[in-house]
């Protein structure tokens, strides 16, 4: 009963959002979580039918069933988007999410490694490995451009300018954005791309990624990650790290020497500000040291 309105949403996060693959997968999925519920409650009510005491009550299900926090705040965005559809396309007349509450979320900040620590990490790098110069390339862009790990795996070489300093990145949803890139990280894809990527017999249709495995296709997120792992491990740093650590303690830096919020989110690909604001979690000596800085009632 709900399948053509699925098809429809489909095809308007598609066309009209312009949003990426896996985004559209993940709201279709979270839709099909409800009309799961409709399904075993008997339930077949149309869209324009359901009201905010049915999402309530579905809410009390998927908690039941164990979600997480995280998981029904992603849902009931996945249902607030499909009733701005139905609205936009008149199969409903009003929207039973309005007043839908999410759960509230805390918001986890991931551990923030000092310069010296990344320092240390990439020092762990053996060059005279035939993936080194890769791996030293790799882990000095994720530092220099703040990038996803998704971004990192993707990048293309027709999307380097490096003799202007910048790269071209493709984010989320798709999102095109320039970032600039530091001297050391293009230092080190030039001795990439010189040494030993030029000997990688390349498959076919991979040629454009820069990044690319000892069969020569591009690297997965999973590669870079298993590979961070091992460094850290060698490096003896006592911290939860990914290849986000390394992104999130872009931001912070930047944050932490007086770096614009806006340019950062610029730089980061974030839509809106607040995202960029949890990287705004300066410790408390910073704070302290900068009021007495720059406040005149704090100078002594």
């Amino acid at each position: 009963m709900w399948e053509p309105y699925k098809k429809g949403f489909k095809a308007w996060l598609q066309l009209e959002k312009s949003l990426a693959d896996n985004s559209v997968q993940s709201y279709v999925h979270d839709l099909e979580k409800f009309t799961t519920y409709l399904i075993a409650k008997d339930d077949k009510k149309s869209p324009s039918d359901i009201d905010l005491k049915e999402l309530e009550q579905f809410l009390v299900w998927i908690h039941e069933l164990g979600m997480t926090a995280t998981s029904q705040a992603r849902i009931i965005s996945g249902l607030r988007s499909f009733y701005k559809y139905c609205l936009l396309e008149q199969i409903a007349d009003k929207d039973p999410t309005v007043l839908l509450e999410a759960p509230k979320l805390k918001r986890l900040l991931p551990d923030t490694l000092a310069f010296e620590e990344i320092e240390k990490i990439i020092a762990q790098i053996d060059l005279s490995l035939p993936e080194g110069s890769r791996n030293k390339a790799i882990f000095e862009t994720m530092y220099s451009c703040g990038l996803r790990v998704s971004e990192v795996v993707n990048l293309k070489i027709s999307s380097l300018y490096l003799d202007v300093g910048f790269i071209k990145v493709i984010g989320k949803g798709d999102k095109q954005r320039l970032v600039p890139i530091g001297s050391d990280a293009i230092k080190h894809i030039n001795i990439y791309r010189n040494s030993s990527r030029n000997q990688l017999n390349i498959v076919k249709g991979q040629e454009d990624f820069l990044f690319l495995n000892r069969r020569g296709k591009a690297l997965t997120r999973v590669m870079i990650f298993l590979i961070l792992k091992d460094l850290v491990r060698k490096a003896e740093i006592p911290k939860n790290v990914s290849p986000h650590t390394f992104r999130h303690s872009f931001a912070t830096h930047l944050v932490e020497g007086g770096a614009d919020l806006r340019a950062v989110q610029e730089m980061l690909g974030h839509e809106s500000i607040t995202t960029t604001e949890i990287y705004t979690h300066l410790d408390r000596d910073y704070l302290r040291s900068t009021l007495q800085q720059y406040h005149p009632a704090f100078k002594q």
